[in-house]
């Protein structure tokens, strides 16, 4: 079973559907949750060597993340493949991943 299946599993049985636009706002509190780890372990920023992330906040981010996905009704999987060949198709023709010059 993949991480989306899981979690749209999970969302069922546990009564916890929700519309895509709560869902993004979950997203962005755990991704947030991210910074606040990284604010915290660094001292913000004074010690960056000293970065600590824990294990279970990156879960709760692909937890979101898949719930979002399962509400919108996409494949996070086949949109991972999209945006990977999007990024080796910028690489080939401008030596760079990102979207800006």
């Amino acid at each position: 079973m993949d991480g989306q299946q899981a979690v749209a599993e999970f969302v069922e049985t546990h009564g916890l559907e929700t519309p895509p636009e709560f869902r993004l706002l979950d997203l962005v509190s755990e991704v947030g949750e991210l910074g606040k780890d990284a604010n915290e372990s660094t001292g913000y920023g004074a010690s960056p060597a000293d970065l600590e992330i824990a294990d279970d906040e990156i879960g709760d981010v692909l937890f979101a993340l898949f719930a979002l996905a399962d509400s919108l009704e996409i494949d996070a999987e086949e949109a991972l493949a999209e945006a990977l060949e999007k990024y080796e198709q910028r690489i080939e023709t401008a030596d760079s991943p990102g979207s800006g010059a």
